[in-house]
């Protein structure tokens, strides 16, 4: 998926961000898929820095039995800071209530307090399920497209439900979409995740990739890997790469755009040949205190591990023709793309 470059240097600093999201005109199409049309994030101290919980436990509630969470918050380091805590204010209002606050009346009246359309619970699914109490935590917010004035942002969370004395964990990333209207952002539709139900047998690749500790994947990508829709050369570059480094994914299959945003062309992500990763070895991709070198070598040994479309926030030279991209939508995470 060759990317028109829109980024050969280290991102910007917080001040230069700041100062110019007034006036910022963005033309950068989504993830994989070809050409783009011309045209992340973590907290200060993230919330997203909570461990996975098919790992390990975070604490809980003596109350509720439901762990307790952060909001999640962009930082100035982002490219459209606004745009992506509109986004995820959405998500955490609906995937979140107190006990007795549960359904989708509940859930429209906290959407309504964000001046929010009050018809967008009706497309929440899965994060708005029946239970008597919700916690949620948001992973990582990153962009699946960003235009001058439309974007994408995928809100990769993971949720804790109460139905009586039981705690049941869950997750799943939303395409969460936005238009701009004068200096703010509102949200146009939602799009979660449906990674489908697991298969019945898995390639072995695919099960050593569910299996190791340093591939760490939120509840819908974990899903999309065990329902047997991930091609092999997806699952053995995350192994490959696990040799070297942690790598924590946000996106794999679902909850990604189906064509390459902006345009009509399809993503590599909706037909099980991509994954971004958000965080490499603990260090966010978004940050700018994470070293430039990391994530070039982390960008080459992508492509040596079979990728043919390598993206991510600083543009590199050489590889195979257009291998290697960058541009604002990627200036969150690293994207790695297989053609099978």
């Amino acid at each position: 998926m060759p990317r028109t470059p829109a980024l050969s240097a280290p991102p910007p600093g917080r001040r230069a961000v700041l100062v110019s999201l007034a006036g910022l005109a963005l033309g950068t199409a989504g993830c994989s898929g070809g050409t783009a049309a011309p045209s992340r994030s973590s907290p200060a101290r993230p919330a997203s820095s909570l461990p996975p919980a098919s790992r390990s436990s975070v604490p809980a509630s003596p109350s509720s039995g439901l762990p307790h969470t952060t909001p999640w918050r962009p930082t100035s380091a982002e490219v459209q800071p606004a745009a992506k805590l509109r986004a995820v204010q959405l998500v955490e209002a609906i995937g979140a209530w107190p006990g007795g606050h549960g359904g989708t009346a509940a859930a429209r009246a906290r959407v309504a307090a964000l001046g929010l359309a009050t018809g967008l619970v009706s497309r929440a699914g899965p994060l708005l399920p029946t239970a008597d109490q919700a916690a949620l935590q948001v992973v990582d917010a990153q962009y699946g497209g960003i235009l001058t004035r439309t974007a994408s942002v995928l809100v990769v969370c993971r949720q804790w439900i109460r139905r009586g004395g039981a705690v049941v964990s869950g997750g799943t990333t939303v395409d969460v979409r936005l238009s701009r209207s004068g200096d703010g952002w509102t949200v146009d539709a939602l799009h979660p995740a449906q990674p489908g139900p697991a298969a019945t047998s898995l390639a072995a690749g695919v099960r050593a990739a569910l299996g190791d500790e340093r591939i760490v994947l939120p509840p819908a990508a974990a899903a999309d890997l065990r329902s047997g829709q991930v091609h092999t050369s997806v699952a053995r570059a995350m192994l490959a790469l696990a040799r070297t480094y942690r790598l924590e994914v946000s996106v794999v299959r679902s909850g990604h755009p189906l064509d390459v945003f902006g345009t009509s062309r399809p993503s590599d992500h909706p037909r099980g040949r991509a994954f971004d990763v958000w965080r490499i070895d603990g260090h966010a991709v978004v940050d700018p205190a994470t070293p430039r070198t990391l994530i070039e070598r982390f960008m080459r040994d992508a492509a040596a591990a079979g990728s043919y479309n390598v993206g991510g926030p600083v543009l590199l030279s050489g590889g195979g023709a257009d291998q290697f991209f960058s541009d604002a939508t990627h200036h969150d995470h690293v994207h790695a793309g297989f053609r099978t």
